[in-house]
């Protein structure tokens, strides 16, 4: 069967993404910050390969054990935010999301290749709509969503055998979603914004694009 490793499985995108690929009979190799949010992912999706892990510590994955020999798709859900005009953000906000949207997300996928590669597999990157615009308040979380653009670009010409996607989803209602809104000062009405699991729809639809083609980058914005 299909084996595919994936981030932020916990909630949101990663978790719809989960559900879709577990529902066809793939396999999936999850990534949890802790033994207690593992536990809780064993549970969740039963049958499912739980690595522990923290991307907020890129020396953690370094030790990760039980990654299959192939695997057909990495997918980076995962991701972190922290709003703040410039004069406000810390350090720590900086490197925080810095570390856990762009570094960690390069350190997996070098560990990663090896089974990428035997498999001719393919690489998701749940990027932002905020890496392709930055506006106010939002300089550190798309300066890394930026910079994750860039990555997968990278990787595309370094890697031809693999197939890289980024996915640029606008706001979706997820509980980054309502932490933004908070972020904000303004009300989170999930109703007016993208069902995480229409962008889990995408995303599977991008894995099982024809091996003639690269689905190189998709957007998707809310309907008004």
């Amino acid at each position: 069967m299909p084996a595919h490793l994936i981030t932020g499985a916990g909630s949101g995108i990663g978790a719809a993404v989960a559900r879709r690929l577990q529902q066809r009979g793939d396999d999936l190799w999850l990534v949890a910050r802790s033994p207690g949010r593992a536990e809780a992912l064993g549970a969740e999706f039963p049958g499912a390969s739980v690595l522990v892990a923290d991307l907020a510590e890129p020396a953690t994955l370094a030790g990760l054990h039980g990654l299959p020999g192939q695997l057909d798709s990495i997918v980076h859900s995962a991701g972190v935010i922290d709003l703040g005009r410039t004069e406000e953000l810390t350090v720590a906000q900086w490197t925080r999301q810095l570390t856990v949207n762009l570094v960690s997300v390069a350190e997996l996928t070098r560990i990663a290749l090896p089974a990428l590669r035997q498999a001719r597999g393919r690489v998701i990157f749940v990027n932002s709509g905020a890496g392709l615009h930055a506006h106010p308040n939002w300089a550190a979380y798309a300066a890394s969503k930026h910079g994750l653009r860039a990555f997968a670009d990278a990787l595309r010409a370094e890697e031809p055998e693999l197939a890289v996607t980024s996915v640029y989803p606008g706001r979706t209602a997820t509980a980054m979603q309502q932490q933004v809104r908070g972020q904000e000062g303004g009300a989170y009405h999930p109703g007016d914004y993208i069902d995480p699991d229409t962008v889990a729809a995408a995303i599977v639809h991008a894995l099982g694009t024809p091996r003639d083609a690269v689905l190189t980058e998709l957007t998707l914005r809310p309907r008004p």
